[in-house]
């Protein structure tokens, strides 16, 4: 009797252990990222009574099995159900990621790297990517090439991510080195007569090596000379609304003016179609010197082929970059930051207002061999187990999956399957109280003999 004592309370442990498990499932079902646990239950051990024997000929006796007296249960494991998905759950929060595959984010914490499938981060005062615990997320991050002034994407070790960084919030301006002035001059404006000006003037916006910005006045003058010829010279150079005395302009680094001629049957240029605009430091007089300014580095090539000399309205008009490829040589003011957006990939990208779309780092994600042998600690964080195996980390696309920003995994606690489990795991821990309190009754009886 007192055997089933003892076994009869082993059977009350292994349930309430079980109903605790449950219990925490239960407890986590809105909880972002949550595995779902289950508690399974083994025989303890056995008494035996009598051990088996096999028959025996000279006896002409059969065998006879052994004779076993169980002492109970004991819980065999408690396992994780690592590999079924919880649902997705939309949020429209940017920083919201969910993976969409086996693997986990990597977090580091204390120092130590952690694992998690709950994607609910945000940023702290550094502009790092965390968790809500204050974890860093971690992935590989750009840094600026001096040459180029460009991010590169360092993926020779893991480090903290940062959405907003200081090193990421401008971007480098690049000067103007190509243009193209479009168009038609009309011989028959009033301001070409020799009544008029003389003279019209178009402007060209141009960015130096800082990211200023300059307006470039061009003086159009007709050569009276010829009814189809025009002289293109620099009127005057202003930084906003103000006049610039500090920067002159020369064509081809040595003219002051260049010539332009039409062909007079179709009204097209047929010469000097192109030319190169040199910015030099201005003499006291306003003349160019010799010494190229130090903002403009570089010459402006200028193509004029596509200006026309017909009968319609004048309309000149330059545009920064050689129109061939959108923006080469247009040069770029510093860019601002304005937005941030992760990528299904996990690469994060930057826009800025000058029009530069950069990825200053990407998300990392890890895999393992036994990702049920991960070891939780508590914060929805994972911990590296021997049984786990080593983390095995990359990009989420070399494993053939990708992420969904602005969406959470949530828990994959089946609540009907923990509610059957809470049924069955309640009649059990009552059936192990009857045994005891049944045993505790004959006991009694035993005791009533003497009497």
């Amino acid at each position: 009797m007192m055997r089933s004592l003892y076994s009869g309370v082993s059977g009350l442990k292994v349930h309430q252990t079980g109903m605790d498990v449950i219990g925490n499932n239960i407890a986590n079902v809105n909880t972002v990222g949550f595995k779902a646990q289950r508690a399974t239950f083994s025989e303890l051990f056995y008494q035996t009574t009598q051990s088996a024997s096999g028959p025996n000929a000279a006896t002409s006796t059969g065998g006879q099995n052994a004779k076993q007296i169980g002492l109970g249960s004991n819980v065999a494991q408690i396992s994780i159900n690592i590999t079924n998905e919880g649902g997705s759950q939309s949020t429209g929060n940017d920083t919201d990621l969910k993976i969409n595959g086996q693997e986990f984010f990597i977090v580091q914490k204390g120092g130590a790297d952690y694992y998690t499938k709950a994607g609910n981060f945000t940023t702290d005062g550094f502009g790092n990517l965390v968790t809500g615990s204050g974890g860093y997320v971690m992935g590989y991050t750009a840094e600026r090439d001096n040459l180029t002034g460009d991010f590169i994407l360092m993926t020779d070790e893991l480090r903290p991510l940062s959405l907003y960084g200081e090193d990421y919030k401008l971007t480098s301006p690049n000067q103007t080195t190509s243009a193209k002035i479009t168009g038609n001059i009309n011989s028959s404006d009033e301001d070409f007569t020799s009544d008029g000006l003389g003279y019209k003037t178009a402007d060209m916006y141009v960015y130096d090596s800082l990211g200023n910005t300059y307006n470039v006045q061009f003086k159009i003058e007709q050569d009276f000379d010829s009814t189809t010829g025009y002289t293109l010279s620099i009127n005057k150079i202003f930084n906003g609304t103000e006049e610039v005395t500090t920067l002159a302009a020369k064509f081809n680094e040595t003219e002051d003016s260049i010539h332009i001629d039409f062909d007079p049957t179709k009204g097209t240029v047929i010469s000097d179609k192109d030319f190169k605009l040199s910015i030099f430091k201005a003499n006291a007089d306003g003349t160019a010197s010799t010494d190229v300014a130090d903002t403009f580095p570089q010459t402006i090539g200028v193509n004029l082929g596509d200006i026309t000399n017909y009968g319609s309205d004048y309309s000149i008009v330059a545009n920064k970059g050689d129109g061939t490829i959108e923006n080469q040589g247009a040069g770029k003011a510093v860019g601002k930051m304005i937005s941030v957006a992760i990528q299904t990939d996990g690469k994060i990208i930057s826009s800025y207002d000058n029009g530069d779309t950069l990825c200053i780092g990407q998300i990392a994600v890890a895999s393992f061999a036994n990702a049920a042998g991960l070891e939780k600690i508590g914060d929805n964080l994972f911990a590296s187990t021997l049984n786990s195996g080593l983390a095995n980390v990359n990009d989420v696309t070399a494993f053939g999956d990708d992420m969904s920003s602005g969406v959470l995994e949530m828990s994959n606690v089946d609540l009907a399957n923990e509610f059957t489990n809470m049924i069955v795991t309640q009649r059990g821990y009552q059936a192990n109280s009857r045994v005891i309190t049944t045993s505790d009754t004959m006991i009694e009886e035993l005791l009533n003999l003497k009497r």
